[in-house]
This record gives structure tokens, sequence and C-alpha cells, in this order.
């Protein structure tokens, strides 16, 4: 049973909100909350990767005002797990709507865990595409850019796409390869010849 637990990463400043939403996780059976973070310092980012959980629940106030726009990209440079933030006093629609849900401060136990369950669904009915699938030349050069280093934002500026769709194919490539982690990928892209050693930082 345990295994089926989806594992759930909190970064939450306020300890009243982290311990009352981790209760209400834990308590549903369906969740395991892997650790409880202030912010999203580099260690904090550090602990996301390594962990790699299938949920984040994030405060997008742990961001700075400016930042909160691009909330959802910098968590996807970090890992591919599903971001519910937290909706609350402060913070506009269009910056709650980057992400792949939202619970509110004020919603009950029950809403709380139908939307995120809701959210996790909607990731999960994404089409999925068979592994080994043949990547697309538009995955192949994401793939590339990934393996020189490159951050989400820094691809869509230079192919002049969304950050959505970069954030879309990504996941369409893990999907094709099995490959999560970005040495894994550049492994990959060296294995397939679409990368040579000297343009790998």
């Amino acid at each position: 049973m345990m295994e089926s637990r989806k594992t759930v990463i909190l970064v939450i400043p306020s300890d009243i909100v982290a311990r009352g939403l981790e209760g209400i996780l834990v308590d549903s059976g369906e969740f395991v909350v892997e650790d409880i973070l202030k912010d999203l310092s580099r260690q904090a980012e550090a602990r996301l990767k390594l962990i790699d959980p299938d949920l984040v629940i994030i405060d997008p106030s742990v961001l700075d005002f400016k930042s909160r726009k691009d909330g959802r990209s910098r968590l996807a440079d970090i890992c591919d797990s599903i971001v519910v933030a937290i909706s609350g006093p402060g913070l506009t629609e269009e910056a709650i709507r980057q992400y792949d849900g939202s619970v509110s401060l004020y919603d009950n136990r029950e809403d709380v865990l139908r939307k995120i369950r809701s959210s996790m669904e909607s990731r999960q009915s994404e089409p999925m595409v068979s592994d080994g699938g043949e990547l697309s030349s538009r995955e192949k050069e994401i793939l590339v850019c990934v393996a020189k280093g490159m951050l989400n934002k820094e691809i869509a500026d230079k192919l002049n796409l969304s950050i959505y769709t970069v954030i879309t194919h990504r996941k369409n490539i893990t999907r094709k390869t099995g490959i999560k982690t970005v040495a894994g990928l550049t492994v990959y892209a060296l294995l397939n010849g679409l990368i040579d050693m000297s343009s790998v930082q």
C-alpha cells in the first residue's frame, strides 16, 4: 500500500499552513509528505531534485513579487512534478493559472483533496507515448538544448516558443526515453549522436 502513495514536498513558509496541509494529505492515506521547505533556496532546490516528488504544493509567496509570474517554469527546471499552488490574498489569477492546479487557504479538507486529485489526474490523462517512441525533430532540438545545460526559459527564448510548449516537449521526451534527469538525457543525446562531447558543459 505504501508504494501506491504519492510523494509530496510542501514549499510553504507558514508552519500552521504547512502542518495543516500535511495532516490533510497524510490522513487521506494517498500521500506521503517527504519534506516541508520554507523557501526555494539552493539547498531547497537540491532537495527537490534529490527527492523528485510526484507532487509539489507551493505557496507562491516564497517567490519574490517579480518572479511569481515564472514560478511554475522555475520549478519545471528543478523537477518534473505536478505543481499545485496555494492561492490566497495578494496573488493574481494570472499567477495562479500557470500551475497545474490550485487550492485556496479557505478550502475545506474535501475540496483540498478533490482539487489535488484533479490536478494529478489531468497530468495522468495526458496522452502517453509508448516507451522508445521516436523523438520528433523539435524534441531533438530541445533535447540538445537540455544537454547543453540550458534552462526552460533559455530554450523558449532561443527557439521562439512559449515556456509551456518547452515544458510539454520535455515531458514528451521523458515519456519517450524513460529518462528523467538532465544527466541521463545528456548521455542519451551523446549516445545517439545528437551532440558531441565538446558541446557539453
